[in-house]
């Protein structure tokens, strides 16, 4: 009954998170796109730009309303799954998460003010000055819990005293080595699945046959934006492979399938091991993961076979670093090919077929976001608190957990259905064409 609590509290807790990440990422980045928006409406004069902000906003708070309720989950399943750890733990991650609570609340109040004072300021740039709160806000947010999952991966700041964590300093757990690169990754790749998810809605209308002008600056926008925060997703997460490197090679060569320590390693793609834990037909890069761990192509990289078997990580997670690491660069390459296409005046990327490429960009990068997820949580493995507390050692012994698992699960469902007929209603009752209509009538005078 113990083993089978633990089972299906890892499987709670994951599909809790997979389907939270989803509303958490688009909570982080969407005000960020709603501010950037906003402000070239106002220095262009472009209400284009200025309804393009308006629009995000109604389809954020969605996802707000929805977020609240997967957030107060996963706090409800931390002590109720995993008490434990709570107990020997809970002290130190305290500070972060209140710090979480606030930059919530903060993000929250800032947010109802923005949302009902449209159109009540003559100056737009004093309605712009209140999103910077829910911007900040929503990043912090973000910051504070992904330094609690940092403190799991690199814990100190704290002396273990007969088996419990004594002498705790808050603020030196928080800033552990896993923490700069950790936070810059979930970040800025929040940012970047925001811009290709709003991309992806304007591409979706342009290629089901509108023309509209207003579709056609919005996947401009979200386009050139991805593709900045592609670029800065790919160069933090280089530092976070030298960062595994040094702190958690067990995960590195586990996601890598590097088995042996040795020089000149080659970084593995695809392929697929044998009953012999033999890689076949995978793509050999040379001397890129020496390069990946330690910057130079004769670095030795620490194997597998350096480590007990019962701490290394499940070797599935090769599949997910692919995943991740594949569609990454196809959306950089994706979006830096209709950027320049824009420029260079390329027929090809107003087609249909380049459109609808653009359609899968917003699905693609939520994928590689629940991916890198997994591969951070799956990686970690077998320790929820790497080398001081195992999963198995940290999970409750109630046996009912599996009804506790379906019952969330319908919760899932109901919310993630509930979330599309509200978003669809909604932007289907207030079309474009007539939104612009009805506030050309508002301000008397036509749009630029």
């Amino acid at each position: 009954m113990t083993g089978d609590s633990v089972f299906f509290s890892r499987v709670l807790t994951e599909t809790t998170l997979t389907f939270h990440i989803i509303y958490a990422t688009l909570g982080v980045g969407v005000p960020l796109m709603i501010m950037i928006a906003q402000w070239i409406g106002i220095k262009k004069n472009d209400q284009y730009y200025i309804l393009l902000a308006r629009r995000w906003t109604r389809g954020f708070v969605i996802t707000v309303a929805v977020g609240v309720v997967t957030g107060t989950a996963i706090g409800l399943q931390l002590s109720l799954l995993w008490p434990n750890f709570m107990v020997l733990a809970g002290n130190v991650i305290a500070l972060p998460l209140f710090m979480e609570t606030f930059a919530f609340f903060f993000e929250a109040i800032f947010l109802g003010i923005y949302l009902y004072t449209w159109d009540r300021f003559e100056n737009q740039k004093k309605h712009l000055l209140l999103l910077i709160p829910v911007a900040i806000g929503a990043s912090f947010s973000a910051v504070f819990i992904t330094i609690v999952n940092s403190f799991m991966n690199a814990p100190q700041g704290f002396d273990i005293i007969n088996g419990q964590l004594a002498n705790v300093n808050p603020i030196t757990a928080m800033f552990n080595p896993a923490m700069p690169t950790k936070v810059a990754h979930v970040v800025v790749t929040a940012y970047m699945t925001s811009a290709f998810v709003l991309a992806s809605i304007a591409a979706f209308r342009l290629a089901t046959g509108s023309k509209h002008v207003y579709h056609k600056k919005a996947l401009l926008l979200t386009m050139k934006l991805g593709l900045v925060f592609s670029i800065a997703t790919a160069i933090i997460g280089d530092f976070s492979g030298k960062y595994l490197a040094e702190y958690q090679p067990e995960k590195l060569a586990a996601a890598e399938w590097h088995f042996e320590t040795s020089s000149e390693a080659p970084l593995l793609m695809y392929g697929i091991l044998d009953e012999n834990n033999e890689v076949k037909y995978a793509i050999e890069i040379p001397f890129a993961l020496s390069i990946l761990a330690h910057w130079w192509p004769s670095a030795v990289v620490t194997g597998l076979d350096q480590f007990p078997p019962d701490e290394i990580p499940p070797l599935y997670i090769h599949y997910l670093f692919d995943t991740m690491v594949t569609i990454g660069i196809g959306l950089l390459l994706l979006s830096l090919i209709y950027w320049f296409g824009v420029k260079r005046g390329w027929s090809f990327v107003h087609s249909k077929l380049f459109l609808w490429f653009a359609v899968l960009s917003g699905p693609l990068a939520m994928i590689a976001i629940e991916a890198g997820w997994w591969l951070a949580e799956v990686g970690r493995q077998p320790w929820i608190l790497r080398g001081i507390m195992r999963t198995a050692d940290a999970a409750t012994t109630n046996p009912n957990v599996d009804l506790m698992l379906v019952l969330f699960s319908i919760l899932y469902i109901i919310l993630g259905i509930g979330t599309i007929i509200v978003m669809i209603r909604m932007f289907k009752r207030n079309p474009i064409e007539k939104e612009l209509a009805d506030r050309e009538i508002e301000k008397g005078g036509m749009l630029k």
